[in-house]
């Protein structure tokens, strides 16, 4: 397909790709779940699983090669949009004030779940074959270790902000975990990319890469962005061409070094000063990002999710397995640290939930594997499950737990908590 060819071809996708995503979001929000969780959704229901399966002829129309390489661009280019908006809701602060129980809570809720993983997989490599031709055991154990240890922070900070939480002990604390937890994530993506490519050289760039990038951005950028958006002599319209121009250059740089680009847009989300006149900025920038890119993402993570391989009943069986040893491993785990630093059970309880949500960032690091060629299609289905079923129960367990101190009398004590100041808005 030629790409005057491929230029309507992709108009139509977007277009189709809107429409459901967003009468899956409103069904979603009904449901008492955040919107992302409908793109989510609308994402697998437009592939192999419902939307291949009933008229595969007009899928295979609709989303051939060529498009689908333009929603991966596109998809893209909403997540490194997202991240920036992620990044800009994120405040430093919050880990310095409870840094003891962030460190805590984060090392136990990526350890216990990575080391699970691994076994786990070890599991499924021997009793399904969820391995890949050409990718050794231990690298295949490896990748799902770190799939389990994810927590989408992205979502997270939605899922607080939405539910108006982020100026409680628990919710800044959630944020301040998610956001470490992910860190850690993509160090350790990084190290099995260098298992699987046989050689030291993509963890070493990645690290010192990550870290000039991080001085970079925090020292020298932080100060050019703040003069810029602060000077009268531009406009909003060159802001946002100053601020785009900075988002997208740091996301080519944590791409090329193995941090991937939603590393970058996130540090850069950080960094940006948080003045009237940059809340104009966000508010041209980030949605359009959010509403109309951001789907794409989740339609070409769709597009490559099977969900007709879970009809053999030992991959279900597997997959089952895995969705309970992901919620054991990081929801449990994150709680018992948090009660070990002396978190109350409250807190410990609802901080275990939050950062159990793997959404958004599993699909990113499932989509990396894929083209890497370290996933197969069976361990993508599994893994996407997994996912999604972490990120659906978030909401509803909440809200659960919500109910329930109410019915006990101890809403006043949630009420009470100590709030910790986050910058930024939903």
């Amino acid at each position: 397909m030629s790409p005057s060819e491929a230029a309507p071809a992709f108009f139509l996708a977007v277009v189709v790709i809107l429409l459901v995503a967003r009468l899956v979001c409103l069904a979603a929000v009904k449901l008492g779940q955040p919107p992302v969780v409908g793109e989510m959704i609308a994402g697998v229901l437009l592939g192999p699983s419902l939307f291949g399966l009933l008229l595969p002829d007009v899928q295979a129309a609709l989303f051939p090669d060529a498009v689908r390489s333009l929603l991966y661009v596109g998809g893209q280019i909403g997540l490194v949009i997202y991240m920036f908006g992620a990044g800009c809701e994120f405040s430093l602060s919050s880990i310095g004030k409870s840094r003891e129980s962030v460190a805590a809570i984060s090392s136990a809720g990526t350890i216990v779940p990575l080391a699970l993983g691994f076994g786990v997989s070890a599991i499924g490599l021997s009793w399904v074959g969820i391995g890949k031709d050409g990718v050794s055991p231990v690298t295949s154990m490896a990748f799902v270790g770190v799939a389990l240890a994810i927590t989408a922070f992205p979502m997270l900070a939605r899922i607080i902000t939405e539910r108006g939480i982020a100026s409680t002990k628990f919710g800044s604390l959630a944020l301040a975990c998610g956001a470490l937890d992910d860190v850690l994530a993509w160090i350790l993506l990084a190290v099995v990319l260098g298992m699987h490519a046989g050689s030291a050289g993509p963890v070493a760039l990645a690290l010192g890469g990550g870290l000039l990038f991080a001085g970079v951005v925090f020292i020298i950028g932080r100060r050019l962005l703040a003069k810029a958006m602060g000077s009268e002599r531009l406009s909003v319209d060159h802001r946002v061409l100053v601020t785009a121009m900075t988002l997208f250059a740091a996301a080519w740089f944590t791409d090329v070094i193995g941090l991937y680009a939603v590393f970058g847009a996130f540090c850069v989300g950080i960094a940006f000063p948080r003045t009237p006149a940059t809340e104009a900025v966000l508010a041209k920038i980030v949605p359009i990002g959010r509403i109309v890119f951001l789907p794409l993402f989740f339609t070409y993570s769709g597009l490559n999710t099977r969900f007709a391989l879970l009809a053999d009943p030992k991959l279900l069986a597997f997959a089952v397995l895995c969705v309970v040893v992901a919620i054991v491993g990081k929801l449990g785990a994150s709680w018992g640290a948090a009660r070990l630093a002396g978190e109350p059970q409250f807190i410990a309880t609802r901080v275990g939930v939050l950062v159990n949500a793997r959404g958004l960032m599993q699909l990113i690091a499932l989509n990396v594997g894929l083209a890497a060629g370290i996933v197969s299609p069976a361990l993508f289905t599994v893994l996407v499950l997994v996912a999604l079923v972490t990120t659906i129960m978030t909401a509803p367990v909440l809200s659960w737990l919500d109910r329930r101190d109410a019915r006990n009398g101890t809403t006043e004590v949630l009420l009470m908590a100590e709030p910790v100041p986050v910058t930024g808005k939903s």
